[in-house]
């Protein structure tokens, strides 16, 4: 007899931690910190728009209630992306 895995993630995204200067993302296997400071759409959203996050193609982040696009690469390399909204 075998049985079928359990808690098998289906997402591949988590908010793990929302805190005073920023938040947490765990995408697959890497964690990700997303200062306020640097990403000023998520300073005034609520908890829940904030956890209304997405994985899409593998590598493009998408919070559709606060019409919020990133990819991967700008996570794991801000310094190629200076630029920063000022919202």
């Amino acid at each position: 007899m075998s049985s079928d895995r359990l808690g098998v993630p289906t997402s591949g995204v988590e908010v793990t931690n929302i805190g005073p200067h920023g938040f947490w993302l765990l995408v697959s296997d890497r964690e990700y910190l997303l200062p306020y400071e640097s990403y000023p759409w998520f300073k005034k959203a609520t908890i829940e728009q904030i956890l209304d996050v997405r994985l899409e193609h593998g590598c493009h982040l998408h919070w559709p209630s606060l019409d919020v696009d990133l990819s991967i690469e700008i996570l794991e390399h801000p310094e190629a992306f200076p630029l920063i909204s000022r919202s």
